[in-house]
């Protein structure tokens, strides 16, 4: 390593360090926008293939459970141990509530999923269009993604043990590649019903601005309370593996490219351990 980089690396940390909530902010900020780069597609591109939907949508789900152990769940357990905590109770009590909190939002919210009939549509019912209930979807997709990334940044800047600068850069890359695929996955349809290349691409993007939110949110929450660090990286992982288990794997199961899915979530997951095992 060139003296160069030893200082580039240095000055990364003392930022992070310092600034752990704008850092959080930035690393969020870079998720939406290669949500926005994925959704841009629309302009270039009539339509998508289902078979590369169903195979982008495999791959998030990969990069999702992959994030969710080695970025999150690990370093859980591995903080719970050195806080004096039960190592297993602190990461069973915030897994089980980022799912349960995932489940009401599922509940509450009105949303319908990629690649199903408006008559699917889950939460309180209301007679918004399918394309503001499939926004809606995304949107909670991305809100325990969000989470992880500030959460991690905030467990660095707290000089928790385990918690690495390169584990939370690793995340904030894996999250950010697969939501390209995850703003291919909301213009597409959106342009398949109709909607103008714009609003597509517009949707498409405002999909994932909840992630700067939930992670400044995130950086906030564990940096002034660290006590909770151990549970707030578990919450985020229940909620993740909750989207993963109900929304993304079965919108990969409606055609007949469930083989290019699950090699694609194949793909993702790989990509997402070799990310978080080289920089964390």
């Amino acid at each position: 390593m060139t003296n160069l980089h030893k200082i580039s690396i240095k000055k990364m940390k003392e930022f992070a360090l310092e600034n752990p909530v704008l850092a959080a902010l930035m690393a969020t900020t870079f998720t939406w926008l290669l949500t926005a780069c994925g959704a841009a597609l629309v302009f270039l591109f009539k339509e998508m293939p289902r078979k590369w939907l169903d195979g982008m949508l495999g791959f998030t789900g990969g990069v999702m459970i992959a994030a969710s152990y080695w970025s999150l769940l690990a370093p859980s357990i591995e903080m719970s141990e050195s806080l004096g905590y039960i190592p297993w109770l602190p990461p069973a009590i915030g897994f089980f509530s980022g799912a349960m909190f995932l489940f009401g939002l599922d509940k509450l919210i009105p949303h319908l999923h990629i690649n199903f009939n408006k008559s699917e549509a889950e939460g309180v019912k209301t007679d918004w269009k399918s394309t503001t209930l499939l926004v809606l979807a995304i949107t909670i997709h991305n809100i325990p993604e969000g989470l992880a990334v500030g959460v991690a940044f905030g467990a660095f800047a707290a000089g928790i043990d385990g918690a690495t600068l390169g584990a939370a850069i690793a995340l904030a890359i894996g999250i950010g590649i697969q939501n390209f695929p995850e703003g291919v996955a909301v213009s597409f349809p959106l342009r398949r019903k109709g909607v103008s290349r714009f609003r597509s691409f517009w949707f498409g993007q405002l999909s994932a601005i909840v992630e700067p939110v939930a992670g400044v949110a995130g950086a906030v929450a564990v940096f002034y309370m660290q006590p909770l660090l151990p549970f707030a990286l578990a919450f985020a992982a229940g909620a993740m593996i909750y989207v993963v288990i109900e929304e993304v794997i079965p919108e990969t199961q409606r055609d007949k490219y469930t083989d290019v899915a699950a090699l694609g979530f194949i793909a993702g997951f790989i990509i997402m351990m070799c990310l978080d095992v080289g920089l964390g």
